[in-house]
């Protein structure tokens, strides 16, 4: 099924979707990268050709395999450059508003055989699927950052999503090096069900002051065998991203016990989102 899709889209130049067009491109694809401005896409393809000459000063790529990667990628701010390709992928913003008015929009520009791929950590892949006219052709492909290093890719499936779709959504991990688990559509799907309140409960530790965020990192480290810390983990996913996952999680089960964390809260109102802003529970340089 796979040797239909010739050419894919990647929406969102953010750090999720470049990891995404950049493994997708060195699985041999012509990718159209897609943002909302030149300004954006230009950025986001010089970050990924900065990416690949460290792994070429590293000795981990030839630079002519580096030459090839980058030329299978284009970049546009024009939507309408995506009417010919057969698999987008999305990675924009993780609100649902943002992304169903996306989807619309796509909906009316790409070929009706196009497959539709939301990279989410945990929206629901139905509900986005709603605002289209190929709900079976619209699959949840839920990256992990840094998606060139990580190695699942968690497939998620929506009420509508089609066998033939979600065979070729596992055709597509397999071809782009990812392993791959099957998820039926529930609220945070598998990995993050289980990740993000653990993160959570991390927050409510520090915040009750029971131990200093070094000290249940740490814990966590040598006690549990991970290899991040919970609250290092946080910051680098960004405390804004997991609030409004945490959130979705929240208002999808009405459970008490998935409610956000204050000082959660509290940083993502200041402004401090972790790493990329340069502090969130911890103080980067």
């Amino acid at each position: 099924m796979l040797e239909h899709i010739k050419s894919v889209g990647v929406v969102g130049s953010g750090l999720m979707g470049l990891g995404i067009a950049q493994v997708v491109a060195t699985a041999g694809f012509p990718v159209t990268l897609c943002d909302i401005s030149e300004e954006a896409v230009n950025r986001g393809y010089q970050q990924i050709s900065k990416q690949l000459a460290k792994d070429v000063a590293k000795g981990k790529k030839e630079q002519a395999t580096v030459d090839q990667i980058l030329g299978n990628i284009v970049t546009t701010c024009d939507y309408g450059k995506l009417a010919d390709v057969d698999m987008v992928f999305e990675a924009v913003f993780e609100k649902m508003e943002v992304k169903k008015d996306l989807y619309t929009k796509l909906d009316a520009i790409c070929k009706p055989a196009c497959i539709f791929a939301t990279n989410t950590s945990g929206l629901s892949i139905t509900e986005i699927a709603s605002v289209t006219k190929r709900c079976d052709k619209v699959v949840g492909t839920h990256f992990f950052n840094p998606v060139p290093v990580m190695k699942l890719l968690e497939l998620v499936r929506g009420y509508d999503t089609s066998d033939e779709t979600f065979q070729i959504a596992l055709e597509m991990g397999a071809k782009i090096g990812k392993e791959t688990i099957s998820v039926k559509e529930a609220p945070l799907f598998c990995v993050n069900r289980i990740l993000v309140p653990m993160i959570n409960e991390a927050m409510f530790v520090f915040a009750e002051g029971i131990a200093s965020a070094e000290d249940i990192d740490t814990g966590m480290m040598l006690g549990a065998n991970h290899p991040i810390g919970p609250l290092a983990l946080a910051d680098l996913v960004g405390l804004d991203t997991l609030l409004l996952v945490m959130q979705t999680l929240y208002q999808e089960t009405c459970d008490s016990k998935y409610r956000p964390c204050p000082l959660l809260v509290q940083l993502v109102r200041a402004g401090h989102f972790g790493r990329k802003t340069g502090q969130g529970i911890y103080k980067y340089d």
